[in-house]
């Protein structure tokens, strides 16, 4: 229930907070917390029969514009209803009184995170866990059709000019703790900005999504039972989604030095980059004319994001091993993205 900063949670104001708001009042509340670090905090809270999930900023923010738990607990409101898989939304408190910051509170999901070891017969059966790589692009997919005005979201992002912003934006925060050549990241910028493609319809974007960032269902059919950590959500074009889940895929028996985002490790009977990005054309009714642009795009925002990351390392502000590892990764997405966009 604490860390070398102190206690996230008083336990006993946040009994008082919830009271009779949720079932269960008279009986104790208990937390157990299990996530946290730079993205926000999250604990398990149990009070008679009943489990939910509190989520809260980390101690340290980002920066002052990340961690807004208003804005996660009103994309999941908005979800209520669609096709998209989420845990439902409880209680939102915007005063940081009650536990020292703002909070919401959410049922919790009964299903797995996709991690190593994956429980049976996720683990080793091939069609199953072909499925798993369907129902992943199709949460996006699903996601990309939903009315978002209808929905309550106006106001929620800028979707005029949001492919235009992307390139000054990455650049301009690298150059706030960059310290070292990153070759090719110019030219790649340059690419991005003259292939850039005509805005098309805006949809909700999740903002990270990846394998890491959703849960199944705990029995077969493969099927997602949420996609969580909606933190960067925003509106504009949900292409991005794609092409970020896209890069860091890696089809079964490529090549071993290509990047690929952390998921479990064998992935033999996983779908292709192809079969995915057919999948979610077909969901989305979306047109994949430009597709290679949102997957460099992915490459691009990466290596600006953990250059961040290792200038930490360099500068001796931290010894994780993490943070060194990300120096030799910002100058492979680097050449993945050039070779991509066919500079290299």
């Amino acid at each position: 229930m604490s860390d070398a900063a102190g206690p996230l949670i008083d336990l006993p104001a946040l009994e008082g907070w919830i009271g009779d708001r949720l079932p269960g009042s008279g009986s104790e509340l208990t937390a157990v917390r299990i996530s946290g670090g730079a993205s926000n905090e999250m604990f398990e809270l149990r009070r008679g029969a009943e489990t939910w999930i509190l989520r809260r900023p980390p101690r340290y923010k980002v920066s002052k514009s990340a961690h807004d738990m208003g804005r996660e607990f009103r994309v999941l409101t908005a979800l209520e209803g669609t096709a998209v898989p989420h845990p439902r939304p409880l209680l939102l408190c915007d005063d940081p009184e009650p536990i020292g910051a703002p909070f919401f509170l959410m049922e919790r999901v009964d299903g797995f995170a996709p991690r190593d070891p994956l429980p049976a017969p996720f683990d080793a059966d091939p069609t199953v866990r072909r499925a798993m790589g369907f129902s992943l692009v199709d949460g996006i997919a699903q996601l990309a059709t939903v009315d978002w005005r209808a929905a309550g979201l106006e106001g929620f992002g800028r979707p005029e000019g949001f492919l235009e912003r992307q390139v000054r934006r990455w650049l301009g925060q690298l150059e706030t703790y960059r310290s070292r050549e990153i070759p090719g990241i110019e030219e790649v910028g340059r690419w991005l900005e003259s292939e850039r493609p005509p805005d098309g319809a805006p949809a909700i974007l999740h903002g990270d999504y990846q394998f890491t960032n959703v849960m199944f269902a705990n029995d077969p059919p493969a099927r997602l039972a949420a996609v969580v950590d909606w933190e960067q959500s925003t509106i504009g074009d949900p292409l991005v989604d794609l092409g970020w889940l896209l890069a860091g895929w890696q089809d079964p028996g490529e090549d071993e030095t290509r990047f690929t985002s952390a998921y479990f490790a064998d992935r033999s009977g996983l779908p292709t980059r192809d079969e995915l990005a057919s999948r979610y054309g077909e969901v989305s009714g979306r047109s994949l004319e430009h597709l290679r642009y949102y997957q460099v795009l992915a490459l691009f925002k990466l290596a600006c994001i953990l250059e961040g990351s290792y200038h930490r390392f360099a500068t001796g502000r931290s010894t994780f091993p993490v943070h060194e590892a990300m120096g030799p990764l910002v100058l492979k997405l680097a050449r993945q993205a050039s070779g991509q966009a066919g500079l290299a």
